[in-house]
């Protein structure tokens, strides 16, 4: 339900144009809102109108008004004044209370049903009639982008997106805990995932650059209709966690491409541990620095190639040569050799999920 200021802020800005002064109450007489010149209606008078079967009642210089939703009255509104100036901006006063609590209403009444629709507590048949009773097409291609934000700020994530994530377009925003916001994002078909792609980095740019928030951003796969938006939210949520163990690089990532990173994620630990002993035997590399790692990556980014990776290194080719022998002596593993590179390239994601686990333990 709207709240007793935001009604106070729209009829104080309505005073200020007409002049009118007014005063908000419930069915009871027990005071909701009013404005600084406003009086209330005393309780009893204004229990006998909301009972009574008319709209409006004239008492003296005051005007009193229903304010109804779904035929039931739930404000009485009372304009002070006289003539029909007064009743015309108390009618104009009554029309825009009653739009605002409808805006109100289903801005979270949405917000509540996504949350449902995400968290897969709703049942097929409350999907379709709630959709419905919420003006949300059933039929439209959407897929979720999850913006997780990693930083503090006074900033609003969800304020932010939401000037361009629009209902209008057919997007919807909410939230499921503290530190996400949830784009439901509609497309044009079920393969345009260049529109995906594309809104989940003006999210992130403009939280990062706007906000100032440091900010991880996943998507998942397109859905057809309403009731499958839970696939997509599990996979992005999923493509969230594989990014942040094996694509911490990347500031976006779909699940489309998460390649080996999914496959490894679904591994049990002890199948994991099993693989680490089989590949590097009592030679585990648990203390690689930080200078062996970035030869290991920028070579495995050049395709095994020593003359590309020492220039990008910036080091003489025997340098790295050195460096890689050296690896080779203290891990069993020359990745100067594909199936060797491969193992190690494997073996070393798999360590990172296994730090992962370790951690989230804790």
């Amino acid at each position: 339900m709207v709240s007793a200021q935001i009604v106070k802020t729209c009829l104080e800005e309505l005073t200020s144009i007409s002049k009118v002064e007014f005063c908000v109450q419930d069915p009871s007489g027990a005071l909701f809102s009013m404005t600084g010149g406003a009086e209330m209606t005393q309780n009893d008078v204004v229990a006998s109108f909301a009972s009574s079967s008319v709209d409006s009642q004239i008492m003296g210089n005051k005007y009193l008004l229903k304010i109804q939703e779904e035929d039931e009255t739930v404000y009485i509104l009372t304009a002070i004044g006289t003539g029909d100036y007064t009743l015309m901006i108390a009618k104009i006063a009554v029309s825009e209370l009653r739009n605002l609590m409808t805006a109100y209403r289903e801005k979270y009444d949405r917000n509540n049903f996504f949350q449902n629709l995400l968290l897969d507590n709703l049942l097929l048949v409350d999907i379709h009639n709630r959709a419905r009773k919420l003006h949300i097409n059933f039929a439209v291609p959407r897929a979720i982008i999850l913006a997780e934000i990693e930083s503090e700020s006074d900033a609003s994530a969800s304020d932010l997106l939401a000037s361009i994530f629009t209902t209008h377009n057919g997007d919807y925003l909410t939230e499921v805990d503290e530190n996400s916001v949830i784009i439901i994002k509609a497309v044009e078909n079920e393969n345009a995932y260049d529109q995906v792609q594309e809104s989940a980095q003006i999210a992130a740019d403009m939280l990062n650059t706007e906000a100032m928030l440091k900010v991880r951003v996943a998507y998942g796969t397109i859905v057809s209709d309403l009731k499958n938006i839970s696939k997509s939210y599990k996979e992005a949520r999923m493509a969230m966690d594989v990014g942040k163990i094996f694509y911490a690089e990347r500031r976006v990532i779909s699940y489309n491409e998460l390649g080996i990173g999914r496959l490894i994620y679904q591994l049990p630990s002890n199948l994991c541990n099993v693989f680490i002993q089989e590949v590097f035997g009592e030679n585990i590399p648990y203390d690689l620095d930080n200078e062996t790692l970035s030869t290991i990556n920028t070579f495995f980014e050049n395709n095994l190639n020593v003359s590309e990776t020492s220039r990008k290194l910036f080091i003489h080719r025997n340098t790295l040569v050195y460096r890689i022998e050296k690896l080779q002596k203290s891990t069993g593993l020359d990745i100067r050799v594909f199936d060797d590179a491969l193992k190690f390239k494997i073996a070393l994601m798999v360590m990172n999920y296994l730090k992962y686990l370790e951690n989230k333990d804790y």
